[in-house]
């Protein structure tokens, strides 16, 4: 079985303080130890050689016959077995144990007559200055993890906030806000809609650069992003213009082909004629409709409206057989005009691509136009649709569901599209309590 680990341990922060801590825990214990047996090494050496030259002096005295210093004797109590053995064996060695409940250095040689001679050396003091020794380096070292791991935090901490801001940013443009920038401080375009094109003039403009502060990684990153929103906006708004000045150039010739083909003469070629003329101006009022909307100006015209009337006269003036329910009626504050503008286009085209019968439900705020057909393409369904795109020979543009979702947007309203389990598509509209910025209270 796996363990699940909580989300947050996924984050930059979490990784960077973990790895601090690992390898200042890891730096600490390493010198540490390092140090321990550099000084113990030195300490203990130095109590050797003045137990051995002890016992030199010992063992002088003793061949002498002169009486031996206090800390000397043979086979004293409390010498380790060891140093008994290895004096019994002709040889030399020197020992630490405890004596007394003191600790003690011991040195120990052979004596006359098979004996042992000792001398034992207080090492106390140096044991306590190990000890202190090893606390210091404790402490020392956890000292030095937190402050490492307080600098690390901030430091980093710094960075990964940039960096939320850079995917906050990154999910505005997503969700159509193309005017939405980082600005980053560090980077050396400070504002990436000022664009300079001249490579002499970007050198020498300040704007182009904070010589102050140098460019990092985060501040390459939201400078890309930043450049890269300038320029889809641009194109974008190019695009806007293109149909909204094909659209504008587009009306006046229709308008007097449109003339002109009322003055023929009855007849199947007049009536074909007519037809798409009149599709050519659907289109072209279509086109300006998406320019306007494009362009984010749109203002409400609200009003009170009772929402099943609405449906039943955008049902009654489409001229289908779209059956309408009445749920739960409701009263909502919204642009009227549009709102007969999305619901109409959504019956239009649930009555164009699906089959009979198509129904429109209104379920207090909530109203769903649903048919009997095939269904929404997957593509629609998961990214919306998209303007002069269709599938499976279906006709029209691919137009009216993407006014009716700038129209729904206007309104504040939320539009989904999705495709019934048992099939058909179902078109969801969810209309705000109040119209976008209608003041509380309002009738």
């Amino acid at each position: 079985m796996r363990l699940a680990l909580p989300q947050w341990t996924a984050t930059l922060a979490v990784k960077a303080a973990v790895f601090i801590t690992v390898m200042c825990c890891a730096l600490a214990a390493l010198l540490g130890v390092l140090v321990h047996v550099q000084v113990t090494n030195q300490t203990v050496g130095q109590a050797r050689d003045l137990a051995l030259s002890r016992l030199t002096d010992a063992t002088a005295a003793f061949e002498a016959g002169d009486t031996l210093r206090p800390g000397a004797g043979v086979d004293p109590q409390g010498l380790p077995e060891p140093l008994r053995e290895l004096a019994a064996a002709g040889e030399r060695g020197t020992m630490v144990a405890e004596h007394r409940g003191r600790p003690t250095m011991w040195a120990a040689g052979p004596a006359d007559g098979g004996r042992t001679l000792a001398v034992a050396v207080d090492y106390g003091q140096q044991a306590r200055t190990i000890q202190g020794l090893d606390s210091a380096i404790l402490w020392s070292s956890a000292l030095a993890i937190g402050a490492t791991l307080l600098v690390g935090a901030f430091a980093v901490t710094r960075v990964t906030a940039r960096l939320h801001q850079t995917a906050r940013v990154a999910r505005r443009i997503t969700a159509g806000d193309l005017d939405a920038r980082v600005n980053d401080p560090r980077t050396r375009v400070n504002n990436p809609r000022t664009r300079v094109n001249d490579p002499r003039t970007r050198a020498n403009d300040p704007r182009t650069k904070e010589p102050t502060r140098p460019q990092d990684e985060v501040a390459a990153v939201a400078a890309a992003l930043d450049s890269m929103a300038s320029s889809l906006q641009g194109k974008l708004l190019s695009e806007q213009r293109f149909t909204a000045d094909v659209a504008h150039e587009l009306r006046t010739p229709l308008t007097g082909l449109h003339a002109a083909a009322e003055l023929l003469p009855a007849g199947r070629p007049t009536e074909l004629v007519r037809d798409r003329v009149a599709a050519l101006r659907t289109l072209t009022e279509d086109l300006l409709e998406i320019s306007r909307l494009d362009t984010g100006r749109e203002r409400l015209e609200v009003d009170a409206e009772e929402l099943g009337a609405l449906a039943e006269r955008v049902v009654r003036t489409s001229g289908t057989d779209t059956e309408v329910r009445v749920v739960r009626d409701a009263r909502v504050e919204t642009d009227r005009r549009r709102l007969e503008r999305v619901l109409g286009n959504l019956v239009a085209n649930a009555h164009r691509h699906g089959r009979p019968a198509a129904v429109l439900t209104v379920d207090g705020p909530v109203v769903t136009v649903r048919d009997h057909g095939d269904g929404y393409p997957e593509y629609l369904v998961a990214h919306g649709p998209q303007r002069f795109r269709t599938e499976g020979g279906a006709k029209g543009h691919g137009l009216g569901l993407t006014i009716a979702l700038g129209q729904a947007e206007v309104l504040g309203a939320r539009l989904d599209f999705a495709n019934a389990p048992d099939g058909g598509a179902v078109a969801t509209l969810t209309l705000p309590q109040r119209a976008p910025g209608a003041p509380d209270g309002a009738a």
